[in-house]
Formats: structure tokens, sequence, C-alpha cells
């Protein structure tokens, strides 16, 4: 039996892998980012780096934009407020996890 603040089910599992969370890592901080800005940051290859942000995207928790600069398309990315509170609560489900209540 899982201690309260202790289950690991409980991780949101669209954020957890790990090019997923490394785009709500640096998007969190950084605001908005180009899809090559990402792409140097995070690594993988477009289609990979695409997969994932259509991921998060279906899930709200980041919007994309693509829009031209001149003949160029542009995509950019940032957190939608309910991508913020996923993160935000990710990151507390993970700092249970690193520590446990003793169990009674």
């Amino acid at each position: 039996m899982t201690s309260a603040g202790y289950d690991y089910r409980e991780i949101d599992d669209v954020i957890h892998g790990r090019v997923r969370l490394s785009i709500m890592a640096y998007l969190s901080g950084a605001g908005v980012a180009d899809f090559n800005e990402l792409k140097a940051k995070v690594g993988g290859t477009d289609g990979n780096l695409s997969v994932h942000i259509r991921k998060l995207e279906e899930a709200g928790y980041v919007k994309v934009e693509k829009t031209f600069a001149g003949r160029k398309p542009q995509t950019r990315c940032q957190l939608t407020a309910a991508g913020r509170r996923a993160w935000i609560a990710y990151i507390e489900r993970m700092e249970a996890l690193m520590r446990p209540k003793a169990a009674e």
C-alpha cells in the first residue's frame, strides 16, 4: 500500500516522457520559444520533436502558433495556463516522491 503523497501512479504521463519533460521545463522558463530554439535545447529530429509538441498541445499544455515570415514557416510554442498548472503539479508530485512519509 502506498502512503499519501508517495503514489507514483499520479505522475502525469503526458509530461513524464523525457522529450516532453524537456519541452515543458524549457518553456516554463523561456515563456515562448520557436521550434528551432526548442530543437536546439531538446535535441532530436524535426519529426520526433513535432510528435511530442503535438501530444502536449492535444493535452492542452502547450499552445502552438504557426505563422510565416515571408515564405518561411515559423512555429512558436508556449505553455498554456493549464500547462503551467500541470507543470507545477508534476514538480510537486516528484518532490513528494523524493520525500515519502513514513508508513503509519
